[in-house]
C-alpha cells in the first residue's frame, strides 16, 4: 500500500529519526532525514513529499514554524507532529495550523502507521 510513498522525518534526535526510518523503510516507504526545521524547509524546497513526520520541539526553528511554512508553500500534503506528553496543547494548536494528525512520545510503532493510514484515507 505505501510502496514508494517518500516521506521525511524530521526530529534532532538522531536514535528516534534513524529508528523510525528503518522501520518505515521496512514497510515499503522512501524515507529522507533532517535533523532540524532548517535543514527539513531545505529538503522540502528541494523535492516535494506526500508526509513529513515533524518534532514539535527542536533547536532553531520549531516544528510548528515549519508547520506553517510547509503549509504556506504547500511543500508537502500530509504532515503527523511528534508531541511530548506535556505538549498536549501545542500539538492541538498543530492540528488548527495544518498538521493532519498528532502522536505524543514515546509511542508504539503501530501507531504511527496507523496514523499514516489516517491522514492518507481523508
Amino acid at each position: 500500500m505505501h510502496d514508494k510513498t517518500k516521506l521525511l522525518i524530521v526530529d534532532d534526535e538522531e536514535t528516534l529519526r534513524s529508528l523510525i526510518k528503518h522501520e518505515l523503510e521496512e514497510h515499503g516507504f522512501v524515507v529522507a532525514e533532517a535533523e532540524s526545521g532548517d535543514r527539513a524547509i531545505e529538503i522540502l524546497k528541494a523535492e516535494h513529499y506526500k508526509l513529513v513526520i515533524l518534532d514539535i520541539r527542536m533547536p532553531g526553528i520549531t516544528g510548528l514554524d515549519v508547520l506553517k511554512k510547509i503549509r504556506e508553500e504547500d511543500l508537502a500534503d500530509k504532515v503527523i507532529m511528534l508531541t511530548g506528553v506535556d505538549e498536549l496543547k501545542i500539538a492541538r494548536d498543530s492540528l488548527q495550523l495544518g498538521a493532519n494528525d498528532f502522536l505524543t512520545k514515546p509511542y508504539e510503532f503501530q501507531n504511527l502507521l496507523a496514523s499514516i493510514d489516517r491522514v492518507f484515507k481523508e
